[in-house]
């Protein structure tokens, strides 16, 4: 393989900064729009509590279009699909920023998901094809800062530009980042590609297909007047699995071979990770809109009650190793689970009189607990994984992580309509967030049982292997 650079040391200092700047816009911009939601939704004459396909469509499209990230790297090389990918995402920002209603936003946000699902793992694979060895864990934890720093600044960024500036700026802020990717992409970024290239179209478009389906079928939930389509669309994308489920058997080079779930850990990780996201994932998007519509209080304020999550989540990150080493994964995925549960339904406590920043605490220990929990089942989802079955395991582990935060977000607003239009909440719409709140926190608690599982020295061989 050649690379299209003359000068490999300047390559090796500026190729982590490519990388570091595509992460910071995407981890940014995950982030960014939960506390700006309601002020959107305002200006575009929508609901707050409709808004939630803005955030579902940037993450489902990042679902589907990930698988494709690896061939068309090799297929068009590195550079062309990193700088292509840089282009779409500033695009999609800037035709965020133009919408004139939910439809145009949503369409916007798509353009950014396939720009989005690109740019993060075209980026990593040229920082992989670069660097020895030796080098790459350096190279990657310099590049992966930003993606511990943009979950902070994004509430608060979101948070003091929706009440200071308006909102269109908190997708007008991504334009000059992509710029400066593109630019420095242009000179420094390699531009590897393979001269075989297999790729699996066809399973590939099933699969795609019944991702949709599926969260289509949430959504047509949410809003449902009548049942019949909402069985029809969720009966299809399970028929749609079952087809790739066929096609898979058949042999050839499917984009996620069967053999992989034949692996206990990683089967385990995987219904794991998609078990209990349903009830995280829905919080950072829950709280804030709490905030705002229950306790009508600013973007800003909901920024710096949310802001704490992330800065434990860096802590909960340096301790996991140690705690993996005295627990093990059976035991600290089980208990670990346990407790964000448990802390999800404090959060339902509070009534509207209660003091706004007791939610501080709980959401700081939350962030704490939430980063244990991803790094613990991501890593022992590859724990007994093969060398040739890492590519698509990995590959499979980011696309089940975009769909259950798509069917996170879903189905905990799905839950606070259902509780928004019953007798219970007696007209207070700030008792329905409580429900809520109750309502994930018990079902995450018994996604717990999930680990059980496991055995006990399960990722034992990992120690090696974590950061």
């Amino acid at each position: 393989m050649t690379e299209t650079s003359p000068q490999q040391t300047s390559v090796k200092k500026i190729l982590p900064l490519i990388l570091a700047t595509a992460i910071f816009m995407q981890m940014l911009d995950s982030t960014i729009l939960n506390t700006s939601l309601p002020s959107i939704a305002k200006d575009l004459h929508e609901s707050p509590l409709n808004m939630q396909n803005a955030i579902i469509s940037y993450v489902l499209t990042l679902a589907v279009f990930m698988p494709a990230s690896g061939f068309l790297a090799d297929r068009f090389g590195t550079k062309k699909v990193f700088i292509f990918s840089l282009v779409l995402f500033s695009l999609g920002s800037l035709f965020c920023s133009m919408s004139q209603n939910l439809t145009h936003l949503v369409i916007s946000r798509v353009i950014q998901g396939v720009g989005g699902s690109l740019m993060t793992p075209v980026g990593k694979l040229a920082l992989i094809k670069t660097f020895d060895k030796s080098e790459l864990l350096k190279a990657m934890n310099f590049a992966i800062i930003p993606a511990l720093i943009g979950p902070v600044l994004g509430p608060l960024v979101g948070g003091y530009m929706v009440d200071y500036l308006s909102w269109h700026w908190i997708f007008l802020i991504n334009i000059p980042i992509g710029i400066l990717g593109i630019i420095l992409g242009l000179k420094y970024m390699p531009d590897y590609k393979s001269a075989d290239v297999d790729f699996d179209l066809k399973g590939f478009l099933i699969f795609a297909a019944a991702s949709l389906l599926l969260s289509i079928s949430l959504e047509l939930f949410g809003d449902m007047q009548n049942i019949s389509p909402v069985l029809f669309v969720f009966i299809l994308g399970f028929l749609f699995l079952y087809y790739y489920y066929k096609h898979a058997k058949r042999g050839g080079n499917p984009i996620f071979p069967l053999d992989l779930f034949q692996v206990r850990t990683f089967r385990v990780g995987i219904v794991g990770n998609l078990a209990t996201r349903l009830g995280i994932s829905s919080v950072p998007l829950l709280l804030p809109l709490m905030i705002q519509i229950a306790y009508k209080q600013s973007a800003v304020t909901s920024g710096w009650i949310i802001a704490p999550m992330a800065l434990t989540a860096i802590f909960g990150k340096s301790s996991v190793i140690k705690i993996l080493d005295k627990y093990g994964y059976r035991q600290t995925l089980m208990v670990n689970t346990f407790i964000i549960g448990t802390l999800i339904c404090l959060l339902a406590i509070p009534d509207i009189h209660t003091n706004l920043y007791w939610f501080v605490p709980i959401i700081a220990i939350l962030g704490f607990f939430n980063s244990i929990q991803f790094t613990s089942m991501n890593t022992i989802s590859i724990a007994d994984l093969r060398n040739f079955q890492t590519s698509s395991g990995n590959s499979l582990i980011s696309v089940n992580q975009q769909l259950a935060i798509g069917f996170g977000i879903a189905f905990g607003l799905i839950v606070l309509k259902l509780f928004e239009n019953s007798d219970l909440i007696e007209g207070e719409i700030h008792n329905a967030f409580r429900y809520t709140f109750l309502t994930v926190g018990i079902l995450t608690i018994i996604s717990g049982f999930v680990f059980r599982r496991l055995h006990i020295s399960d990722g034992k061989n990992m120690k090696s292997k974590e950061e």
